[in-house]
C-alpha cells in the first residue's frame, strides 16, 4: 500500500514523532493510523526509558497564577540541555505541568518521593476505618492496598489523570522524553492558596 505524505504528516502531528518514523510506522501496520500510533508510543517508551538514566540539570523554573489569584505554583522541570528549555514545546510542558499541579493539588511528584512515615499512616488510618475493620482478615489488606492506590492518585503528580485524557502525568512526560529526545525530570513544585493552613 502507498503511503501518501497528507497521511505521514497527520500521524507526525497526532504523535510528534519524525517524519521517517512516522512513514515507517504506517508501511509496517499497512496505512492504520491507529495501530501506528500505537506502534510509535510503545516505541517512544523503550526510547525514554533508555534516557531515564542521562543527567538532566538545566530546564525551568516557572510560575502560574490561576485566574484570580487565589491560587499559585512554583515547578522546577530539568532536561539535558539549555537548548531544549528554550523550546515551545518543553516551555508549554512546564506549563501543563504548573496547571495541573494548581489545578489538583498534587503534594509528591511520585509515590517514591512521599515519605515512609505519611505511608504508615496513612495505611494505620485506612485500617482503622470502620468500614475496613469490620471486613474478614483475608481482605482487609486487600481493601487498604486498593484505597491506597486511590490516595496516590489524588496526591502524587504523576498518578494522576492529565486533564479530561486517558492518560496520567507519568505517560505525558514520557512521551515527552520520547518526542523531544531528552531526559525530563519534574523536580520539585510548591503550590500556594490563598487562606490556606501555614
Amino acid at each position: 500500500m502507498a503511503i501518501t505524505a497528507e497521511a505521514v504528516k497527520d500521524l507526525r502531528e497526532r504523535t510528534g514523532a519524525g517524519m521517517m518514523d512516522c512513514k515507517r510506522a504506517l508501511e509496517e501496520t499497512n496505512g492504520d493510523v491507529e495501530q501506528a500510533v500505537k506502534n510509535l508510543r510503545e516505541r517512544g517508551l523503550a526510547a525514554a526509558a533508555k534516557k531515564a538514566g542521562r543527567d538532566a540539570r538545566e530546564g525551568l523554573v516557572s510560575s502560574y497564577i490561576h485566574t484570580g489569584g487565589r491560587v499559585g505554583v512554583l515547578i522546577e522541570v530539568n532536561c539535558e540541555t539549555d537548548f531544549v528549555a528554550r523550546t515551545d514545546e518543553f516551555q508549554r510542558l512546564v506549563r501543563d505541568l504548573a496547571m495541573q499541579v494548581a489545578g489538583l493539588g498534587a503534594l509528591y511528584v511520585d509515590v517514591d518521593r512521599i515519605p515512609e512515615a505519611a505511608i504508615a499512616a496513612k495505611k494505620a488510618a485506612l485500617a482503622a476505618d470502620e468500614s475496613v475493620a469490620s471486613k474478614p482478615e483475608a481482605i482487609r489488606e486487600k481493601i487498604v492496598e486498593g484505597q491506597l492506590q486511590k490516595w496516590y492518585k489524588e496526591i502524587c503528580l504523576f498518578e494522576q489523570p492529565f486533564r479530561d485524557e486517558d492518560r496520567n502525568v507519568r505517560a505525558l512526560v514520557t512521551e515527552k522524553i520520547a518526542t523531544i529526545g531528552e531526559n525530563i525530570r519534574v523536580r520539585r513544585f510548591v503550590r500556594y492558596a490563598l487562606g490556606e493552613e501555614m
